[in-house]
Parts: C-alpha cells; structure tokens; sequence
C-alpha cells in the first residue's frame, strides 16, 4: 500500500446549503486535518481502490446484506472516520446524559406523569404518538426503558455535533458496525493509527439483556423476536445476535401463551420464554379501539404478570416520535437539572400554534417532517425543494400541523469516500448506540457512520441505498508517525 500526496475533492452539488457542509477530512485550504494526515501520508487512492474490492468480497462472502424482500449487499467504504478521543469523550458523555433523560421520560410518562403535569411536556404530543402505550402504565407493568438507543448525530458547518433524531423503539445497525470494523481492519496496521476496541459492545449488550429479565431468574431463556428473513431490512443483523449472543432467533408465530407464561417453539416441543428483545417493525399491543393485537395476545398478561421482561420494552417507541424529540432538551432540565451535554437541532412542534406561526413563513429554509415516519421516508429539505414541493408540503402542513415538525437545516459534514478510483466528498452521519443495564450504561465507540452514495445527497439511511463506514475513536497516543 502506497504512500503518495492527496488532494482533497473539489466536488460539491451547486446550491449554497450544500456547499456549507464541513470537510471531515480536509481544511477548506485542502490540508488532512489531525489524524487523517497520518491516514492519507500511509495510504493513496489506489491503495483504497484495492481495499474497495477486497472488503466487498469479504463482505459477500460472509453474508452481509441490508433489506427485506429485495436485500442488497451491505456496501463499506473502506476510508474510515477518524474521530479525536477528547471530542468522543464529550460526545459519550452528551450520549449518556440524553439517553439518561429519555429512560427518566419514559418512567414518568407511564407512572406519575409529572412532565405532563408540570407542562414541559404538553398532553396533546403524547395523545398523538404514534408508539404511545398505555397498557404499560396498569399496575404491575413492568419499567418501560429503551435498552438500546441509536440516536443520529450529524456533524454542523462549525464542525460540532448535534442528536438529529432519537432511536429508542429498535435501532439497528450494531452488527453492521461490526462487520465494517472486521471488514477494514487489515487497514488498522497500515493506517499507523490505532482506533478504540469495539469488543466490550457485545457483552454491554448481552448484560443488559440479562438484566432485563423477570426477578429472580439469573439464567434467562431469550428470544429476539423478529419480523423473519424476506420481511426485517435487518434480519441479517437479527441472525448475528442470535449467533454472537447465542439467543433464540422466532417470529411471532413460533410464540404461544398458556395464561401468564410466554412459550417459544423449539424442536418437538416448547420452552418457556424470559426475555424478549424486540426487533419487529409492527411492535403495538393495543389497536386504536383498545383491543389487543395478536402481538398484545402473546405479551400483555406475561408482561402484567412479571413473568416476561423486555429489552426497550413496549412503549419505549414514545421516544421515537419526533414531535417528542423537540422537548429532550427541557427533559435534561427537567429529570436532571442539568444543561445539555450534546444539543438538539433545533425544532419546531408545528402542533403548537406559535410554533406554527414562527415555522410557517420559513418553510422554504427548514426541513419539513412527519413525525411518526423513520428512514428519511416523507422528508422535505426546504433550502433543497422546488416551489412546487413546497407548496405541496405547506398544504399538508396547514392541513394537519399536529402531524408534522420542522427542523433547522444542517448540511451533513462530507467525509473522503472512494468512488470511481479516486477520492470524492459525500455526506455522512453517525448511529452511535448505548446501552443501559441495571448498573451502567455503555456507549460502543464511535458508531455506525452511514453515507450517501450520490453526490449532493443527504438521505444516507441504508435502507435508501447508503453505504457505510468504520468509525475509529482513537486510543491516547493513537497514531503514529507516517
């Protein structure tokens, strides 16, 4: 592997929006900043364009595919993201106190409810979400927490981070993360760099899956529940955990209840189940008119029974609404007392009549979105859409505000990426994931960085298409000399 001189992409879509992104890799005079000059000194474009191709089969080879019906290969860019352990180690700490206030929100909200009372939170958001459940407020519910947390960073113009969204229902992506790691990895020693294990994620993860389980089991029988192959985008991901965790992987037709028990098919017979860790899309117990769903059927009276606990437990989706993501901040104040560590972009809850009015004229410079979609689906960047798209946008919104938020647009950052033999600019962002048990909570270091494959494009959701990257936290004294 080659070391010559890089120069950085000149490539950037026309509009001003756009343009103002900040250059992960490179300072606007197109010198590497920090430690990507010990990456690129050590490694050229070809090096990378051959890394390209043996990181695909290796990834092919072992499996790795994102989708349901129509799975794609899991696409790596072999050119990681370099993140500085001082700055990670204030984004960890931001991470934890956010996740922190959101399992404080999710307790109160199902139980006292003094966020509601107190008006920081108004009644009508949590009327209106879509993952709202009551059932998990009758007595004897169990705690409503999110185990796991994948919330999105995005990196702003001044080169600071801040939580786009919150992911607190069933992020995916730690398997992901794993393989990308596994798949770059024969870069790390050619790098000179030496970026932060990614092994105690593991067991973090399976810790807090124990912990989960009903008091007084200390050796719990564990289901991921799954949406199965052909259905679940991650499925690949449900298998790895099953496999790595040594879980059981079933749908929800391999469950049956014998009154308070939960049961899982296996082999001729049946086991009885202690922890459900859930990763299904459709995940509502209780339908609009109050009836159980067939998903309500199979958990309601374990979970009421104390006999069935559940890792980010039903309910914990409220969290995910994005109309509820406008008040994390006051929630930090709120159960903390505390300042935010990591900000919010800024939001608007357009369900509220002066954040309506504020919102309404500025359409044309905000990013307009539903509140109850994921995946970048029904999403409107204003500085990007023509004046058609927004006067389509400004129908719906006048139409049903409750329905929708907006948000301050942030150009993602652009990082190096291979395409086409040579290094080109495209925009990334990050899916960091924490974890909380009974006694700590772990954040994995760095996270999944997940870009966009198209120039100018700022949907990098793999789902979309994107691709991804290894993100590298280095360890003190990470690098080397070139």
């Amino acid at each position: 592997m080659g070391k010559a001189a890089l120069t950085p992409s000149t490539e950037r879509p026309g509009a001003d929006f756009a343009a103002a992104a900040f250059d992960e890799g490179f300072t606007p005079e197109g010198e590497p900043r920090g430690a990507y000059g010990c990456l690129f000194g050590r490694l050229d474009p070809p090096a990378f364009e051959d890394a390209s191709e043996w990181i695909r089969i290796e990834l092919a080879r072992r499996g790795v595919v994102f989708g349901g019906a129509e799975s794609h290969p899991f696409a790596v860019d072999p050119v990681p993201r370099i993140i500085e352990l001082d700055e990670w180690k204030q984004v960890e700490a931001g991470l934890i106190q956010r996740v922190r206030a959101l399992n404080e929100f999710l307790a109160d909200l199902y139980t006292e409810g003094r966020i509601l009372a107190a008006g920081i939170v108004p009644q009508r958001v949590i009327d209106e979400a879509g993952w709202f459940e009551p059932v998990m407020a009758r007595p004897g519910a169990p705690r409503v927490r999110a185990h796991v947390a994948g919330p999105d960073l995005v990196r702003r113009p001044d080169g600071s981070f801040a939580v786009l969204e919150d992911n607190l229902r069933a992020p995916s992506g730690l398997t992901y993360l794993l393989a990308a790691r596994e798949a770059v990895s024969p870069l790390i020693l050619a790098s000179g760099l030496r970026p932060r294990a990614l092994d105690g994620s593991l067991i973090a993860l399976r810790a807090a899956i124990v912990d989960a389980a009903p008091e007084g089991v200390t050796d719990p029988h564990i289901v991921l529940l799954s949406d199965g192959p052909g259905i679940s985008g991650a499925f690949y991901e449900h298998r790895e955990l099953g496999r790595l965790l040594n879980l059981r992987v079933a749908t929800a037709a391999d469950l049956r209840r014998d009154g308070p028990q939960l049961l899982v098919r296996e082999g001729a017979g049946e086991r009885p189940v202690d922890v459900i860790y859930r990763r299904i899309d459709d995940e509502r117990l209780v339908e609009a008119d109050g009836s159980a769903t067939e998903l309500g059927e199979l958990l309601i009276e374990p979970l009421l029974a104390g006999r069935l606990g559940c890792v980010n437990s039903p309910g914990s989706g409220v969290g995910d609404d994005k109309a509820v993501h406008t008040y994390v901040e006051a929630m930090i104040s709120f159960y903390l007392g505390e300042k935010p560590i990591l900000p919010s972009v800024p939001a608007y809850d357009l369900g509220d009549p002066a954040q309506l009015a504020e919102a309404l004229p500025r359409l044309g410079e905000l990013v307009i979105k539903p509140r109850s979609e994921f995946g970048g689906s029904g999403v409107l960047v204003g500085p990007l859409a023509s004046g058609g798209e927004l006067r389509h946008a400004r129908g719906l919104v006048e139409a049903a505000p409750e329905h929708w938020i907006a948000q301050e647009p942030v150009p993602l950052s652009t990082h190096p990426t291979v395409v086409d033999g040579a290094l080109r600019s495209r925009h990334v962002d990050l899916r960091p994931f924490v974890i909380t048990g009974e006694a700590e909570t772990t954040v994995v270091p760095g996270g999944l960085t997940r870009f966009a494959r198209e120039e100018g494009e700022m949907v990098v959701n793999s789902g979309r298409g994107g691709g991804a990257k290894d993100t590298w936290v280095l360890q003190p004294d990470g690098r080397t000399s070139p």
